[in-house]
């Protein structure tokens, strides 16, 4: 799946209609293979992003769940850790390119300490 596309369902307050046609998007672009469209296909590719989007909508929506409701700090904060864990801290344009490399290094002698 695009990494891209984000869980919308069970948030305090609800996802937007924004949020939810970004979504749509998203996955249209995915399954078309396509960021934009060609003149001949843009119509097609518009019907699709409507149509995702009102099907996204009403999916959205209808869901019911006894868990309480996400908070979207709570969950931009768990998805930075997740990336950090992943990817490692970034490196800073501020930063020379000695200081820039002893991090990375750090960070690469860390990881193979891991596995």
């Amino acid at each position: 799946m695009c990494r891209n596309i984000k869980t919308l369902a069970n948030f305090e307050p609800p996802a937007t209609e924004d949020e939810i046609r970004a979504s749509a998007l998203q996955f249209v672009r995915k399954l078309s293979g396509a960021t934009r469209p060609s003149r001949a296909n843009e119509d097609p590719f518009q019907r699709a992003v409507e149509e995702v989007t009102a099907a996204a909508h009403r999916l959205v929506h209808a869901l019911q769940t006894n868990a309480p409701p996400r908070n979207r700090d709570d969950e931009r904060r768990k998805a930075h850790e997740r990336a950090l864990k992943r990817f490692g801290p970034r490196v800073r344009a501020e930063e020379g390119a000695a200081e820039s490399l002893d991090r990375l290094e750090g960070h690469l002698e860390t990881m193979k300490k891991r596995k």
